[in-house]
């Protein structure tokens, strides 16, 4: 083919090409196309408005905040070894020397199979748990929630930016699930503490933390409520006021920050209430200034020193009122008065209603928790009380758990916390019919070594520990202080014959 021809070709084929552009939307009209747009650098910061404290018209936006709060906030990892033997179960090695005879081997080739044959684990029994954490001030102290590191042999800290470091416990404090641990470093960053009673329900917040392990997570929305008590902690003197979010918070949040839009910290999340035991629309957080409390004593003193009025309450509603004839519908009503407590010191009585604590009304009964939980034994607080037609003015000087107006010593704290029990000295004439020289009765059990590892029940009375004399609780405290390994407790009951023995290890 000559030039010319492929010239001319070229020609008709550009021809037919334009013709069919121009033709095809007038023989097929209803053809759609595809039409898409790009843009470069689309805003992101004015979808939403809200006001600042001038009542100004503000962009809603989290990016600076989230980016400023997550250095702060760090993820753990507790490590808890569990040892077994081989050669014997442990319910036979934790039998005292006079029952030793009684359970022959033959007792144990029934149940568990011959020696050769017997299964237990060899090696030890590694459980990991994770949380969260925030940086309270720039040598490493950090704040974190007492379950993230309860009994852990080893716990490590990684930082936002990937730095691990060992960390140390400096205190613990079950009643409000919370716990102060320490790295070994300077120039951290931290987050400032706000005032948790200036939070106001309907206020944006953000939750970060580390749920389900995926490190610096940040989520938000409003707080929903104050003062809330979802009977979650199970220590003996738990005290629950909690804030509640909507800021998604799941399992690995706890120990995290809750921070306001200026980056404060207003809590530390805690706990959801959830069907699942994933998030539901509920997340608890223990308030700023609960957490300021605990984290000062145990720094301080290493153990949190709690002021106790000594009554048992409950928040006044119309019911109540109704039932109890009472002249106010508010306020938190007084249920019981211990003896040798700061309440009956300070004369309140059965049925008062306390309506302020140094005139701040009082409606619930977690907000009155949360007001004598930020005090200490000793300190003095003005009470207007309801009594009748009557609203009184009295001054009650708080004491501790003991019920006396002294700090508690921290190795006697530690020790009882751990065994999980609360300890009251036996009575003379208990001791006389008992024919013992005195001793110490397990008043009330909770969830601790002695639920754990032994069958103790409430009204066992300790006689001896190791086979030291017990007499009382402060001779039981010293017993066990800074005692490692296996320890036999001996003792009776009242309505039993016989001594009892109970093994178990610190």
């Amino acid at each position: 083919m000559t030039m010319k021809s492929y010239f001319i070709s070229g020609i008709v084929a550009l021809v037919v090409t334009l013709g069919v552009i121009w033709a095809a939307p007038q023989i097929l009209p209803n053809a759609k196309t595809l039409k898409i747009e790009h843009l470069d650098g689309a805003p992101v910061k004015s979808s939403l408005y809200t006001l600042n404290e001038n009542n100004e018209i503000v962009p809603l936006d989290f990016t600076d905040i989230a980016e400023k709060v997550m250095d702060a906030v760090v993820h753990i990892k507790s490590t808890h070894t569990e040892n077994y033997s081989s050669r014997q179960p442990q319910q036979y090695r934790e039998l005292p020397d006079p029952f030793r005879d009684f359970f022959r081997d033959d007792f144990f080739d029934q149940f568990f199979g011959p020696p050769d044959q017997r299964q237990f684990p060899d090696q030890p029994q590694v459980r990991i748990g994770t949380g969260s954490g925030v940086i309270i001030n720039d040598e490493g102290y950090i704040v974190t929630n007492n379950h993230v590191i309860s009994n852990a042999d080893d716990i490590e800290v990684t930082l936002h930016d990937n730095r691990v470091y060992k960390a140390t416990v400096i205190g613990t404090d079950p009643s409000t699930d919370l716990a102060l641990i320490q790295v070994k470093e300077n120039g951290l960053h931290s987050l400032p503490f706000v005032n948790s009673d200036e939070v106001r329900v309907g206020e944006w917040v953000l939750a970060v933390g580390n749920p389900f392990n995926l490190n610096s997570t940040v989520t938000a929305g409003i707080v929903s409520a104050k003062s809330r008590n979802i009977n979650i902690l199970r220590d003996q003197y738990a005290i629950e006021s909690f804030i509640q979010t909507d800021a998604a918070i799941n399992p690995g949040n706890s120990g995290g920050a809750l921070v306001n839009l200026q980056g404060g910290l207003i809590g530390i999340s805690t706990a959801i209430a959830s069907p699942t035991g994933s998030y539901a629309g509920y997340g608890f957080a223990v308030p700023s200034n609960i957490v300021n409390k605990v984290v000062d004593d145990l720094f301080k003193y290493g153990v949190v020193q709690r002021g106790y009025l000594g009554v048992t309450i409950r928040g006044v509603d119309g019911n109540l009122a109704k039932e109890k004839d009472l002249e106010v519908n508010r306020g938190v009503f007084i249920d019981s008065v211990a003896e040798n407590s700061a309440a009956l010191d300070a004369g309140i009585k059965v049925g008062d209603v306390i309506l302020k604590i140094d005139d701040v009304e009082v409606s619930t009964a977690p907000e009155l928790q949360e007001i004598i939980a930020r005090h200490r034994p000793g300190d003095q607080l003005n009470l207007k009380i309801a009594r009748g037609k009557q609203q009184l003015d009295l001054k009650v000087e708080l004491k501790n758990r003991e019920g006396e107006v002294k700090f508690l010593a921290k190795n006697r704290e530690e020790i009882f916390n751990v065994l999980g029990a609360e300890f009251e000295d036996v009575e003379k004439d208990v001791a006389k019919k008992l024919e013992i020289e005195g001793g110490v009765r397990v008043k009330k059990l909770y969830p601790g070594k002695l639920t754990k590892h032994t069958e103790i029940r409430e009204g066992f009375i300790i006689t001896k520990v190791d086979g030291q004399v017990i007499k009382n609780t402060e001779e039981l405290a010293k017993a066990l202080e800074n005692k490692k390994g296996g320890v036999l407790i001996e003792g009776v009951y009242e309505d039993l014959p016989g001594d009892y023995y109970y093994a178990f290890g610190l």
